[in-house]
């Protein structure tokens, strides 16, 4: 068991390409609830069911560290716009997570009783990142991004969009929450700023974010509303579900 305090925020990872221990993989099936298992089975390609696979795993694992529930007892509901949350079993502390995986890549992020958001991006990935931005990102981040040097440009963008991801997906809207209606500022201090379209109506002071480079390919951010309490405490574990348990 692990203790997680209000002022801590843990942020649990694994590469996925890794794991292929056929009696673990065994091991994650027997985890999954029907639902589950079914979805699990609909993807065409064997990547994205081991992928899948995992990060089922990974949450329940990771969950069954701060409260003695099995892995496979723990169950999940979506809100509105599909984010997933704990539903059951009854009696458990008021854990809150968040899910995010790519080519190679799955976080889960986890507090106690806060909001938590969290994005993994492979940076390999072919994509015309200065085309997207200029799409989607606000007016400041497109003239800041072009700013900077071109062999630049690509690493800030994952930068800003990793953030962004993590921020939607912490307000539990996804996408429904505009990409241009708030900009990060990354050049204007220490610590990473956000500001915010008056029509979002959200305090920049209760928002704290990170970013990570778990290995050289992958891009990772973290936000959590910590409201008015102090920035809390991002502790970094890299684990492999089950394996690493006990």
């Amino acid at each position: 068991m692990l203790e997680l305090g209000p002022g801590v925020a843990h942020l649990w990872y694994v590469f996925s390409d890794a794991v292929r221990d056929e009696a673990l993989l065994a091991a994650y099936h027997r985890l999954l609830s029907p639902d589950e298992a079914e979805r699990q089975a609909r993807f065409l390609f064997a990547e994205n069911r081991h992928e899948y696979l995992l990060t089922r795993a990974l949450v329940r694992a990771v969950l069954s560290r701060y409260a003695r529930v099995a892995p496979e007892a723990w169950s999940f509901v979506r809100n509105e716009y599909g984010r997933p949350q704990i539903a059951g079993p009854p009696g458990v502390p008021p854990l809150r997570f968040n899910l995010s995986n790519t080519r190679g890549l799955i976080a889960c992020l986890v507090a106690m009783d806060r909001e938590v958001g969290v994005d993994v991006e492979d940076t390999g990935r072919a994509s015309s990142t200065v085309d997207i931005a200029d799409r989607f990102f606000s007016p400041a981040e497109v003239r800041a991004l072009h700013a900077q040097p071109e062999a630049r440009r690509r690493t800030r963008f994952f930068e800003y969009w990793t953030l962004k991801e993590s921020y939607i997906k912490a307000r539990g809207m996804g996408l429904a929450i505009p990409l241009d209606h708030f900009s990060f500022h990354l050049d204007d201090g220490p610590s990473i700023g956000i500001s915010f379209d008056p029509r979002l109506a959200d305090d920049r002071a209760a928002w704290q974010f990170a970013l990570y480079r778990p290995s050289a390919q992958h891009m990772m951010a973290a936000a959590i509303r910590r409201g008015i309490d102090p920035p809390l405490s991002i502790e970094l574990k890299e684990t492999v579900p089950l394996r690493d348990e006990g």
